[in-house]
């Protein structure tokens, strides 16, 4: 017998229904049949009446639930002393996102530490990148993947992602279209299509239209990259998103911004509090 076969056995035990049962334990009804059969068998002995509508334990039934039950605690105890052992406590790690970035190696970095310790609960937070700073500075974020200009928070952990210039996207057919490379001071003649205040990429464009004495301002503002993108490819302005961002959209147009000097940057940032769940999430993570 195995332990899966006694989840299913208490499972039925505890619902008196084999598809109820099912749902509990996420498989099919007659996967749950066949594994109870199969332990019956190993057992040599009928564990439920199955004549009337409810599954209804037998004298045997009885007699073998405390066990199971007794079983299935003493694995978990198993499991709970093996993560204590390693540090990693039933608890919360709260992590921050910032708005507009899509990072698939962060969903399966989380999706895997969820497999690996199913007992860690994750809350994951969206917010611009001064916000999430703040609050990993303040402690209310154990770690967050934030948008940067030229350089990293002070005082503060971090693991550089990504650094890179910006482009301007426009559709095939329209006069920036033609150019090879276009100055930041030029741009004003378009109307603008940016992600909000408080991405890197945001930061990075009004820092350096600010420093030539340019408004900062964008005609229009989306928080995914992918709205931005299908703005601009309407014609509704000029689309202004990272080399890599612009990579994911072949139908337009990315010609390189000259003027700005300062890269934005895709980091993960976090402080050391002694939280073994955030070092094997960074483990993972990397």
């Amino acid at each position: 017998m195995d332990l899966r076969q006694l989840e299913y056995f208490v499972a039925v035990a505890e619902t008196a229904n084999f598809t109820r049962a099912a749902e509990r334990v996420h498989i099919t009804q007659s996967g749950v049949s066949a594994q109870i059969k199969a332990l019956e068998h190993e057992l040599g002995a009928r564990l439920f009446d199955r004549s009337g509508r409810t599954a209804r334990l037998t004298d045997a039934g009885e007699a073998a639930l405390r066990h199971a039950r007794a079983a299935l605690d003493a694995a978990a105890d198993l499991r709970y002393a093996i993560d204590d052992v390693n540090g990693l406590v039933r608890g919360r790690l709260t992590i921050g996102m910032v708005i507009g970035c899509e990072v698939a190696p962060l969903f399966d970095a989380l999706a895997a530490f969820h497999h690996d310790h199913p007992d860690i609960d994750l809350e994951l937070q969206e917010a611009n990148s001064d916000h999430l700073v703040a609050g990993v500075r303040a402690g209310s974020l154990d770690l967050a993947l934030v948008g940067l200009a030229s350089e990293t928070p002070e005082h503060l952990n971090s693991h550089v992602l990504a650094s890179e210039g910006l482009v301007a996207l426009t559709p095939p057919g329209t006069e920036l279209a033609t150019r090879t490379r276009i100055a930041v001071t030029k741009l004003s003649a378009y109307p603008l299509i940016c992600l909000p205040v408080g991405t890197g990429i945001r930061k990075v464009l009004d820092q350096a239209r600010t420093a030539l004495g340019i408004d900062p301002s964008v005609a229009l503002v989306a928080t995914s990259p992918d709205t931005v993108a299908g703005l601009a490819r309407r014609g509704l302005g000029v689309a202004i998103l990272s080399e890599s961002m612009a990579a994911s959209f072949p139908d337009l147009i990315a010609v390189p911004i000259d003027g700005i000097d300062i890269p934005a940057l895709l980091a993960l940032v976090w402080q050391e509090r002694g939280n073994p769940a955030l070092a094997a999430f960074l483990r993972k993570f990397r």
